[in-house]
């Protein structure tokens, strides 16, 4: 049987590359014949402090699962945070499934663990468990009409339930800090990644970092532009803000700057072990430079000294082969992971999204592209609520 081992014993990397699978059920589309022998319970984790003492000692809990992640969604995108769990009020909490309520006239109301979130385990372990709340949710499915149930998690959690299934390719690339510095360097690709890095040290680029309103601004009309050259609408400025405050001294908005002039900036997040790269944009006259090999150099040398076990650089969907190649460069370890979701029809798809074969998201994915520069953040502003 799967064994935890203790908060902070396992990596990420060492999780996924495991041979022996969690305890799981195996996913079936026979209706479920009776109601669980246990009872699910929903909980709000951003009012129930039980949610953070589980998620602080669970070791596959990451930063996605934190309260400031949580709080960050409803304050700017009005979601509401609920956790689905057999521990009763009043007992401790054993374990729980985090999902965001998502209702939107425009895309459909439905459950997803978790929006703009790279990936959120399920933190439950037993198919008793499981089951009761899988059970839960269907019924919620049915009473809520919802359009699906989307599940993110790292590895395969498959359920039984009598609810169509449908799953969305991922990757995954994170770097393993136990080498040191030097070895570090050396794995990543010498003709680009160590190239680009050593370029920008001849360069004199400078380099800030905090998580001032002048960063932030630096930093989103770098970002901003970064998403209108590929025909996407950023997020609201109000979503980096919401971040910045409740990720306190863990969020750092990192800039360069050549000749004084901003040309490149990453948002990095630390949680637990692990520093994630979460946000970026740069000015492609000075590319060149090597200024996010920069950013991001310096970021892993930041994580590596003060003892960190992994930097992140996310996820990318499967179909972006160039920032996969960039991720693959710095020596990461690739993992393929699979979005699931659950629906009482075959919809399980919304307009804005690619994988929709749909006519509405033909328009709009056509109606994007060709949205003038300048308005794309306000159609951002708009929009993202219902992208989810």
């Amino acid at each position: 049987m799967f064994q935890l081992k203790s908060p902070g014993a396992m990596t990420l990397i060492e999780y996924l590359t495991e041979t022996e699978e969690p305890t799981t059920l195996k996913a079936t589309y026979e209706p479920i014949a009776q109601a669980a022998a246990k009872t699910a319970y929903r909980v709000d984790p951003l009012h129930d402090g039980r949610w953070d003492e589980l998620v602080r000692r669970h070791p596959r809990a990451s930063l996605f699962h934190s309260t400031a992640w949580l709080k960050s969604l409803s304050k700017t995108y009005r979601y509401t945070p609920v956790v689905y769990t057999t521990s009763a009020p009043g007992q401790k909490l054993e374990n729980g499934i985090v999902f965001c309520e998502v209702a939107s006239w425009l895309t459909g109301k439905r459950l997803v663990s978790l929006p703009f979130s790279d990936h959120c385990e399920p933190l439950i372990h037993s198919p008793e468990d499981v089951q009761a709340v899988v059970f839960e949710l269907e019924q919620e499915a049915r009473r809520g009409q919802l359009r699906y149930i989307e599940m993110r998690p790292l590895r395969p959690f498959k359920m039984v339930t009598s609810m169509r299934h449908a799953g969305v390719p991922y990757t995954m690339h994170q770097l393993d800090l136990e080498p040191n510095l030097s070895t570090l360097f050396c794995n990543c690709h010498k003709n680009s990644t160590q190239r680009k890095i050593l370029r920008a040290d001849r360069e004199g680029l400078e380099y800030r970092e905090g998580a001032s309103e002048e960063l932030l601004a630096d930093f989103y009309s770098l970002h901003t532009n970064t998403r209108k050259r590929h025909h996407r609408p950023p997020q609201p400025r109000k979503w980096f803000i919401n971040l910045m405050e409740c990720f306190g001294d863990a969020l750092k908005i990192r800039v360069a700057l050549k000749d004084r002039r901003p040309v490149a900036s990453v948002v990095t997040i630390r949680y637990k072990d692990t520093m994630v790269y979460k946000y970026g944009g740069s000015d492609p006259q000075f590319n060149h430079l090597g200024s996010m090999h920069f950013l991001l150099w310096r970021s892993i040398q930041e994580a590596k000294g003060d003892g960190l076990k992994v930097f992140d650089f996310g996820r990318t969907e499967a179909d972006q082969h160039g920032l996969i190649t960039f991720k693959k460069r710095w020596g990461t370890a690739q993992v393929n992971i699979t979005y699931s979701r659950y629906g009482l029809s075959e919809k399980v798809t919304h307009m804005f999204e690619s994988s929709s074969d749909h006519w509405k998201s033909r328009v709009a994915t056509y109606v994007l592209a060709h949205l003038q520069p300048a308005i794309l953040s306000t159609v951002g502003r708009a929009l993202y609520r219902h992208v989810g």
